[in-house]
């Protein structure tokens, strides 16, 4: 097997500051760079926080040139970011919970969150869910929150050819062992790897849990962060075998 690098962006959003929230994904995706990382996955909305009350006038078309900057760096860098952002596919569009892959190679990819939380319906719509990632024999599969919620979500990626599932969240304490234990049960009943990135901190009213976690397709812990906070959290598979590692992010 080739040497695979991927990560989880535990970040800290601050509410509906589109430029300070794309300087720090900027900041993640260098520090990830820095550690050999090929996939790098953000937490739900993880570009304006998780602000149903603000997504309206957040909303982007996903070629905006508002992520110009991310994209750039990305292709520069040679890493693949997927980022949480509140988008319309034209102007005049359903509101959607997207995430945004902006690819390595200067491509721009969507994912639209297919199943919404209760209450989430009086803000967005729910989406069609989007294709999954190639690099070289691998493929990922992704999950915005309630969508890993449903076993079938889990299982249509497995059946897709999946061998990673990475999804950006939001959960607080009082789901978290629960929905870790539900991410981990996929990642050893469809051998595939699975990443959590959750938020770090409090966004939206709701009190981010952290702990975000990657498990490896047997279902054993690779890495997870111990809290809250901004962290990246590294996966890498070398020769076969996976190891985890932890890195602080500068500037934040």
């Amino acid at each position: 097997m080739t040497t695979l690098t991927l990560a989880a962006a535990q970040s800290i959003a601050i509410a509906g500051d589109l430029p300070g929230n794309i300087a720090r994904h900027l900041a993640f995706i260098r520090a990830a760079a820095a550690q050999g990382v090929q996939w790098l996955v953000f937490p739900e909305l993880s570009l304006t926080g998780y602000e149903p009350t603000l997504a309206a006038e957040l909303a982007i078309v996903p070629d905006s040139p508002l992520l110009q900057p991310l994209r750039e760096l990305a292709r520069e860098l040679g890493v693949t970011a997927v980022v949480g952002m509140p988008i319309r596919l034209s102007a005049a569009g359903p509101l959607l919970i997207g995430a945004l892959v902006l690819a390595a190679d200067g491509s721009l990819a969507v994912y639209s969150k297919q199943h919404l939380h209760a209450g989430e319906e009086q803000v967005f719509t729910p989406g069609v869910g989007g294709a999954n990632l190639a690099l070289a024999e691998e493929r990922m599969a992704l999950a915005v929150c309630a969508d890993f919620s449903q076993a079938s979500h889990a299982r249509a990626a497995a059946r897709s050819g999946a061998s990673i599932y990475a999804a950006g969240v939001l959960i607080g304490e009082q789901g978290y062992a629960a929905d870790s234990a539900l991410l981990q049960g996929y990642a050893a009943e469809h051998a595939m790897l699975v990443l959590m990135a959750n938020h770090g901190g409090p966004t939206g009213g709701w009190v981010s849990a952290g702990r975000s976690a990657i498990w490896g397709p047997d279902g054993r812990l690779i890495v997870a962060a111990a809290g809250t906070g901004d962290m990246l959290l590294i996966a890498r598979r070398d020769a076969g075998r996976w190891s985890g590692a932890q890195a602080k992010v500068e500037g934040l």
